[in-house]
């Protein structure tokens, strides 16, 4: 199954043009969702996150290559980074459905997120564990750390807010 370790990249892809080409309009729907961290949510910061975002599913898709370890890492480790990776992009379904209820208005990024990011991460996690490549403590770390990631940007959102909401 060497296809899985692209999933992450292909997936953020495509989550990524859904958000920002078509239909677009996340920032202008993050802003009005989020309105008390409105001025930490710029244009940079979107294009910061997504680079970096597409540098990590690079790097974890880098792991196997024609079927062998390629990464100047363990496959052990290139398991537990897909599997983090995984969550945080699981998470970011999750944020895009719960904002999509709350305000009952369409986030950018909702079709995406639920049609790849939720089945992508419960075939990866059921992969790694049921074939032995993950533990279940891996696996459950891995799903606190990228499960978080909403959970700390948040906090990296109110001190660059500095408290305003212009």
């Amino acid at each position: 199954m060497t296809w899985i370790w692209w999933a992450p990249l292909c997936a953020a892809v495509l989550h990524i043009l859904e958000e920002f080409a078509f239909p677009g309009g996340f920032p202008a729907w993050d802003r009005m969702y989020r309105a008390s961290i409105r001025a930490s949510i710029t244009p940079r910061l979107h294009i910061l996150m997504n680079g970096l975002l597409l540098f990590a599913c690079t790097a974890v898709g880098l792991t196997i290559s024609g079927g062998r370890v390629v990464a100047p890492w363990s496959y052990e480790r290139g398991v537990a980074a897909w599997l983090t990776l995984a969550a945080l992009l699981f998470s970011n379904a999750l944020f895009h459905l719960v904002g999509t209820i709350q305000t009952r208005r369409y986030s950018p990024g909702l079709v995406t997120g639920v049609a790849f990011y939720v089945p992508m991460t419960v075939l990866g996690y059921w992969h790694f564990l049921s074939s032995g490549e993950a533990s279940g403590a891996t696996a459950a770390m891995a799903a606190l750390l990228g499960g978080s990631y909403h959970a700390w940007m948040s906090i990296v959102h109110r001190l660059r807010a500095g408290g305003s909401t212009a």
